[in-house]
């Protein structure tokens, strides 16, 4: 009956009329009196007609008669007053199914099937499909779902149209940096695709699987009638967003924002027979210094085997000249590794005796059967630094703190007498002036200022932070990419920065009416993001846990509270009870913060001298250690930062754009620009190893804003890269290397990831099916038409309703008229 009503109305599908409403678009018929008189009055004047004017009828014709002309006149005025309904109803609509198809480039890898699933995909997709292809790993894992779609027998296409009444949508997945969905249309216009349409167009060009960025597309474009999903992939997932992970705490998922139920057919050998390596050097290491690079190898089917693993530094060398510097390979060091387990780490010692750019390499030997040699082969740049790092000391008046850290850094490797340097506000003037240790000035030359690494700021006034030392500050760290350590002391505190550059540098929120607290003796408390950092772990085998040194600072009599948390600040430490502003956050004691190109950080009490007091200085001298590691080694040393190159990756794939950087700067660290520059402005030289006889590639910088410069260089081929710039002020040429490999991501874990495939499946309602079994899909394939609720407008006289009232008026006075014999 719903049906019916439904058609009545001009609305099919209908699965029930929840309700039906009538109103008048005309303006006349707005006031319902007009119509009503309109009504009366044709009535009364057909009455009036056959009653008085048409003779010669009967009582039954004539009333006949008259009711049928008056509600046909009726009619005709309500169509002038165009009524307009409204209908409420429920309606069940064709289900639409998704068949996604995996375009990436590890879809074109040659399977070493077993005999028995060689025999089972061969049965799968029958022998029509194959045509002249062999059953053998000839076939790539592509090929063997296109033979799967061509099957004449069977076929899963027709069969899901049959069966479960579903209009089929087909997408194929691929691209460079991320994984698009893309509709198959077979070039044509009908909507309706052969499955021979649909195999002629599953390439593989994606250089990445990155599945739930996959997923998020598809929900974007679904439409409220999607029923389900049938993707076939080999899982390998290797960037963006999981699909079964989430971009926040309370976000769902993507498959969960899709809300359809996900049947995965996975093709690929889940147990490969493969060996990967990656190197996994220090970013900088010191000349003359030993370093341990570690090596990394995850294997899957070679266990038992032996293999060796060489590990080798390729390094300019020398010093630098203008003229092409000869490359020399270093063997740092050889293996013989049994496969024990899945994953597997070696260690290599190595001193280098050269400084600069070097790249690193690891490679181990390829077994017979391996399914992808590319990720044999393991390379990563570091640079290896003859030099020392510059720290600055800036304090009121000698603390325990500043006598200790003094002492610290004076013995340290990479800082030494050289490195380490204060300004000290009480000391005497001809101290500052007679002892190379104590800077005359907190505002040297900016040549001078910017060439430092590190600055310790301590418990000083406002004062003596004019603003040209607050501004130098601020550029020191936002642009230069300098480390700065505060640290609060008891008789001024950080509150002294608040007008200044500084206070928006730090990673806490600062009050001026919030003074010292130390009514209350407190054990510091390390936050969970604490135990992850590198800068708190502490430990050298006296003790079994590395965060155990911190209790060595016993109670601590006194910090400095602040008003709040920056929003992108990082809680390494915190106080155990008292809380900031809002009554919620903990006070912090130790943070960090990433500001511009640097880092920042807080420490809210100068009291970690303490720690020495059972160990000695073990751990105290490996923190302040980790620290200017960390601020300092990231970026680079001295005067160095006034003219860096950098890339925007480490490693690249054939046929990228290398993005090339240049920071420029001249000797008053002042930023370059084409003005300044010759007439052929910065040219960046790039040659492919060193090959005698080939001329490097000149290519230019443009300038992107003062003080940098940026070009794009292309790779068309794999192997080792140097790219070298000019200093346009002093003439000494920097250089970079990176590497790039023919080896995308989707060829160096060539095994399929069965457990994802698996619980994409199971998380969704779904089934997880092998391509030799899809065929089961078709019966355990729960598509159900989609209800939805509509709620439409429209005039009625255009409505099926609308036409059948009047053929039946019209009828009934034809019928009538020939009864009384007027027709």
């Amino acid at each position: 009956m719903s049906q019916v009503l439904g058609w009545l109305f001009g609305t099919r599908d209908v699965e029930s009329v929840d309700g039906v409403s009538i109103s008048f678009a005309a303006s006349w018929a707005e006031d319902p009196t007009w119509l009503v008189i309109g009504c009366l009055a044709a009535v009364g004047f057909t009455f009036w007609y056959y009653t008085r004017i048409q003779t010669g009828l009967t009582l039954v014709p004539a009333a006949a008669l008259a009711v049928t002309r008056a509600l046909i006149l009726v009619l005709l005025i309500v169509t002038l007053a165009d009524p307009t309904i409204r209908l409420t109803a429920s309606r069940l609509l064709q289900p639409v199914l998704y068949l996604v198809f995996d375009g990436t480039e590890s879809m074109d890898i040659h399977d070493n099937f077993p005999p028995d699933e060689l025999a089972a995909l061969a049965e799968a997709v029958g022998s029509e499909s194959l045509g002249s292809q062999p059953q053998s790993p000839a076939l790539t894992r592509q090929q063997w779902v296109q033979a799967f779609l061509k099957k004449g027998n069977q076929n899963l296409l027709a069969e899901l149209q049959t069966m479960h009444n579903a209009q089929l949508e087909c997408f194929l997945f691929d691209g460079d940096s991320t994984s698009v969905a893309r509709r198959i249309t077979g070039n044509t216009s009908d909507a309706s695709l052969t499955p021979n349409q649909i195999a002629a167009e599953l390439t593989t060009h994606g250089k990445v699987t990155a599945l739930g960025e996959l997923v998020n597309d598809l929900g974007n474009q679904a439409t409220r009638r999607l029923g389900g999903m049938v993707l076939f992939s080999d899982f390998a997932h290797n960037s963006g967003l999981a699909p079964l992970g989430s971009s926040g705490p309370n976000e769902p998922t993507p498959l969960q924002r899709l809300g359809v139920p996900v049947y995965t057919v996975g093709i690929g050998a889940v147990s490969t027979r493969d060996i990967q390596v990656e190197v996994q050097p220090p970013l900088k290491m010191k000349k003359a210094e030993r370093s341990t690079i570690t090596v990394r190898i995850n294997q899957s089917g070679v266990t038992g085997e032996s293999a060796q693993v060489t590990v080798t530094a390729q390094s300019l060398q020398g010093e630098t000249t203008g003229q092409t510097a000869e490359l020399q390979e270093i063997v740092v060091g050889s293996q013989l590794v049994t496969f024990d387990s899945s994953i597997q780490y070696l260690e290599f010692p190595f001193i280098p005796q050269q400084s600069g750019r070097f790249l690193i390499s690891a490679e181990v030997d390829v077994l017979p059967g391996e399914v992808s040699e590319q990720n044999n082969q393991s390379s990563r740049a570091v640079n290896i630094i003859d030099d020392y790092i510059r720290l600055t000391y800036i304090e009121n008046e000698p603390t325990w703190e500043w006598r200790f850290v003094k002492e610290v850094f004076h013995r340290d490797r990479l800082v030494g007498m050289e490195g380490f340097r204060t300004f000290l506000r009480s000391a005497d003037p001809k101290v500052r002036q007679s002892n190379p240790m104590f800077l005359p000035t907190l505002t040297p030359q900016r040549s001078d200022f910017f060439a430092n690494d590190v600055l310790f700021l301590g418990d000083v006034p406002s004062e003596a932070l004019n603003e040209r030392f607050c501004r130098m500050v601020k550029q020191f760290v936002g642009q230069f990419g300098g480390g700065l350590v505060v640290i609060s002391g008891p008789n001024n505190g950080p509150s002294q920065l608040i007008d200044t550059e500084i206070a928006d540098m730090l990673p806490v929120k600062l009050d001026r009416s919030l003074s010292l607290r130390s009514a209350r003796p407190f054990h510091l408390q390390v936050t969970p993001l604490g135990k992850q950092a590198d800068i708190m772990q502490l430990g050298n085998g006296l003790s079994s846990d590395p965060l155990s040194p911190w209790d060595n600072l016993g109670e601590l009599p006194w910090y400095q509270p602040v008003l709040g948390v920056h929003s992108q600040a990082n809680v390494l430490a915190q106080h155990p009870s008292d809380v900031c502003a809002d009554g919620k956050t903990p006070q912090p004691i130790i943070a960090t913060r990433r500001y511009g190109n640097g880092e920042v950080i807080y420490i809210g009490f100068n009291e970690l001298w303490r720690m020495r007091r059972i160990y000695g200085e073990v751990y105290y001298r490996q923190f302040w250690s980790q620290i200017i590691s960390r601020l300092a080694l990231s970026h680079a040393l001295g005067s160095q930062k006034r003219f860096v190159l950098s890339l925007d990756q480490t490693e690249y794939q054939v046929d990228d754009r290398a993005l090339l950087t240049v920071e420029a700067y001249d000797e008053n660290f002042d930023p370059l620009t084409t003005n300044n520059l010759p007439a052929e402005g910065l040219q960046a030289l790039v040659s492919l190893g060193d090959t005698p006889g080939v001329q490097p590639l000149s290519i230019k910088l443009n300038e992107t804003r003062p003080g940098r410069f940026e070009a794009r260089v292309p790779v068309y081929e794999a192997g080792h890269y140097t790219a070298r710039v000019i200093d346009p002020i002093n003439g000494s040429p920097s250089e970079i290397r990176f590497d790039v490999v023919g080896a995308s991501a989707e060829q160096r874990n060539p095994a399929r990831n069965l457990a994802l495939q698996q619980a994409m499946a199971n998380s969704t309602g779904g089934a997880s099916y092998e391509l030799s079994e899809a065929s089961q899909l078709v019966d355990d394939l729960k598509l159900q038409p989609v209800a939805e609720e509509i709620s439409r407008s429209f005039p009625i006289w255009g409505t099926p309703l609308w036409f059948v009232v009047v053929v039946a008026l019209l009828l009934a006075e034809w019928i009538a008229r020939k009864r009384a014999n007027l027709a």
